[in-house]
């Protein structure tokens, strides 16, 4: 049975005819490449029809267009999307047999292009699209970037696009700079720098264009015990993923194995095609030995070019019911029958999840949803973004946190209290606001009552084309957490080593440390915890008491005064502005029993310096996200 959503997929005359989003997803990238030549991304759920746009912004294009992919089964895709207009192109990859570009259009493999870069010098095209386009390195001898560089050398205001379902790269983060709804996402170094139409994947659902999952956070139970993969141990390498002999220690022979392949053949009994997605090539070969002979088969990196093709052709035409997979049909591979997805491995990112997910989304006659059976305990919301930054520990989670300058609702990792957002780590804003390099008045104290000075954000500036007006903003200059120039004043990141403002060398943390410790009248505190109490001063005045103290007992104090809207001020700006652990959330003490009952909302600095005046001690400088080479508190085991 078609769905109304396919029956727009034909126009008259059998040439495709774009749903609504895909329209629009043309029309932005025509008008930011109207207005620059900055490399741009458009973000299509998997199962959205990326072919279909790719083909009519090539069937639009008056130069020659080049479009690229890294798999040849989306090569063939892409290709044939345009051709379905009735038109003619080249294909150039090895993996298809062709190597052809001399037409206005070329679909093409990186790999098979990169080889042969001079076979487009003299090609003078003027868009390169990118399908998958994530998978550009930002390391600029890559092969996407070679070949960027050769088609700008015959062409500088050579157009880049790319499209992808899941913009963002493990240790890179999001790979386009600026959102069209107003927001920073990656880092201003990115290759892609706007991100001009990005379609939700919730939508998609509602609107029938893919198909309902279903998510079963699964386990198994026998005798009375729960029987799963328990990969919580694990730790990311460097490159940011999981090593396969760490993954096979857990799964190895593990008992849960063939109790976890009987249930999801009991749940299949009604499903058209399975795919399961093991950790690794043993893991693979365990789970395909439990699976009905006959009906299952097995897909690695190793699986030689012609053997996959027949497999995979195979599991199209629903010759087999099973088609078990090491991380290597999670792009570039579309079998609509798909509804039911087993994962047996954990993943590293909310992206790969929605890349696995992805292979059972799409619409098939008959289809109403897909099944996803997740044995390995994904944290993951399938319709959650990314956060941009690496996940700093297993308990966060993403949370939102308003912009006290701009009101841009950033998203960051944090941590909830029920409704109360009582931690998060970000760093700065990823708010969008009118450029403007005139100096403006600095924001008052985030925890103050004042009112915050601020330029207006994107989505308020005048009617324009989305991606120009985005162009012309920059990132708002809020900082959540930062480290203080001694010259200028200015806030800088706290990773920085140069200031911003005067572009003077920041002191560093342990240089700080150092001069300390030789000082005679100097105190230097490892701190080992914050103790607050509520007191009274000489006078019998209430007056807040932060005792900081190291491993031995050794302490340093400071004393705060509320009782008034300017002492409330100072206080903020003194102490809770580098001591909440959510900077930026809204939060304005009027008595110090108000601070000790929240103090669940206050950080610890990792290092305390006092100066000693006459004889009592004053707190000089806290340092906070301390990562030099002084061993901190918490490491003492």
């Amino acid at each position: 049975m078609t769905s109304s959503a396919d029956k727009t997929c034909a126009g008259e005359g059998g040439a495709p005819s774009l749903r609504p989003y895909q329209s629009l997803a043309v029309d932005r990238v025509i008008e930011h490449f109207r207005a620059s030549d900055d490399p741009a991304v458009v973000v299509l759920p998997t199962g959205s029809g990326k072919s279909l746009v790719i083909a009519e912004l090539a069937r639009l294009a008056r130069g020659r267009v080049l479009v690229l992919a890294h798999v040849r089964e989306l090569v063939e895709q892409n290709h044939a999307k345009y051709q379905a207009y009735g038109l003619t192109a080249d294909v150039f990859s090895a993996g298809l047999g062709r190597r052809e570009a001399s037409c206005q259009v070329v679909f093409g493999s990186v790999q098979s292009v990169v080889r042969h870069l001079d076979d487009f010098d003299a090609g003078h095209f003027t868009l390169l699209v990118i399908d998958e386009c994530h998978r550009v390195s930002p390391q600029e001898d890559s092969s996407y970037r070679q070949v960027i560089d050769r088609l700008r050398g015959a062409n500088p205001r050579l157009k880049v696009l790319g499209l992808t379902a899941t913009p963002y790269r493990l240790g890179q983060g999001f790979i386009y700079h600026r959102h069209h709804h107003g927001m920073v996402r990656g880092d201003e170094a990115c290759f892609f720098r706007d991100c001009v139409f990005e379609q939700p994947l919730r939508l998609m659902v509602s609107q029938g264009y893919l198909a309902t999952p279903r998510r079963v956070d699964a386990a198994l139970f026998k005798n009375g015990q729960e029987l799963r993969y328990d990969f919580s141990r694990l730790s990311l390498t460097s490159s940011g993923v999981f090593s396969e002999a760490a993954l096979d220690r857990v799964v190895a022979g593990h008992r849960a194995t063939p109790g976890i392949i009987a249930e999801v053949i009991e749940r299949a009994r009604e499903r058209r095609g399975v795919m399961l997605f093991a950790a690794t090539v043993a893991h693979a070969e365990e789970i395909l030995g439990y699976l009905p002979a006959g009906e299952a088969a097995l897909i690695t990196g190793a699986t030689p070019s012609a053997e996959r093709e027949r497999i995979i052709a195979a599991f199209k035409a629903r010759e087999g019911k099973y088609l078990v997979n090491v991380a290597v049909l999670t792009t570039g591979f579309d079998a609509p029958h798909v509804d039911l997805i087993a994962i047996l491995r954990p993943t590293e990112s909310v992206s790969l999840y929605q890349q696995i997910v992805g292979r059972g989304l799409r619409l098939s006659p008959g289809k109403d949803d897909c099944l996803v059976l997740d044995y390995a305990g994904n944290p993951w919301d399938l319709y959650a973004p990314e956060v941009g930054s690496p996940k700093p520990d297993g308990d966060s989670e993403p949370v939102q946190v308003p912009c006290p300058q701009c009101d841009h609702p950033n998203l960051f990792w944090g941590k909830r209290d029920g409704e109360l957002v009582i931690e998060h780590f970000g760093r700065r804003c990823q708010g969008l606001v009118a450029s403007n390099k005139r100096a403006r008045p600095r924001a008052k104290s985030v925890n103050s009552n004042s009112e915050y000075r601020a330029r207006p954000r994107a989505k308020d500036t005048p009617s324009k084309p989305a991606t120009s007006a985005t162009s012309a903003m920059e990132q708002c200059s809020f900082r959540f957490r930062f480290k203080v120039c001694g010259d200028c004043g200015a806030e800088n990141d706290i990773a920085a080593r140069r200031c911003h403002g005067c572009q003077g060398l920041l002191v560093d943390a342990d240089d700080k440390l150092k001069a300390a410790l030789r000082l005679r009248d100097a105190r230097v505190l490892r701190v080992g915890g914050m103790q607050l109490e509520a007191t009274l001063n000489g006078r019998g005045l209430p007056r807040l008491k932060v005792t900081y103290h190291d491993e031995e007992g050794v302490t340093l104090s400071e004393w705060f005064a509320l009782e008034t809207p300017a002492q409330r001020g100072a206080f903020a700006a003194a102490f809770l502005r580098d001591h909440l652990r959510a900077p930026g959330v809204r939060w304005s003490p009027r008595t110090p029993e108000e601070v000790i009952a929240e103090q669940r909302r206050l950080r610890s600095p990792d290092f305390v310096v006092g100066r000693q005046v006459g004889r009592h001690w004053q707190v000089r400088e806290k340092l906070f996200d301390y990562t030099g080479r002084y061993r901190r508190a918490e490491s003492l085991a």
